[in-house]
């Protein structure tokens, strides 16, 4: 199976570059990076990252596993996100891993865990629903 270039796939999304979102492949296993940016902080007294920024990392991340995962060829569109804050974010670079659920002809589910220091506990957690019907399976 060909894998697809991830740096790539992130380049074709302006919102990865604007919040430093990287990615390691390591064991073929994807792990995707959100590098600590202090423009990345919503609440400066704590501080802590502000949580749209760790939402949407957590979609890239999804879109970006759906993608690793070698059965589409076009981005997977949202149809149904939801996330649960656990922790705050700190000021440190953040990791997140896809776990794909599901893989219908038409929608996929994908689960992501975002974490810091710890990967036994994650500062948030994402379930979503992909639209991949117009992707090549």
């Amino acid at each position: 199976m060909t894998r697809p270039d991830i740096k790539q796939i992130l380049s074709r999304i302006p919102y990865a570059s604007f919040i430093g979102v990287e990615h390691v492949i390591i064991e073929d296993e994807l792990t995707m990076i959100l590098r600590y940016k202090e423009s990345n902080i919503g609440n400066p007294f704590l501080p802590a990252l502000h949580g749209g920024v760790i939402g949407g990392f957590m979609e890239m991340t999804a879109i970006a596993g759906l993608m690793y995962s070698g059965r589409y060829t076009k981005i997977p569109k949202p149809i149904g996100l939801n996330i649960g804050y656990l922790r705050p974010g700190k000021p440190v670079d953040s990791f997140a891993k896809a776990s794909i659920v599901r893989q219908g002809s038409r929608v996929a589910n994908v689960r992501v865990e975002t974490w810091q220091d710890d990967i036994d506990k994650p500062i948030a957690t994402l379930m979503g629903n992909y639209l991949t019907a117009n992707s090549e399976t």
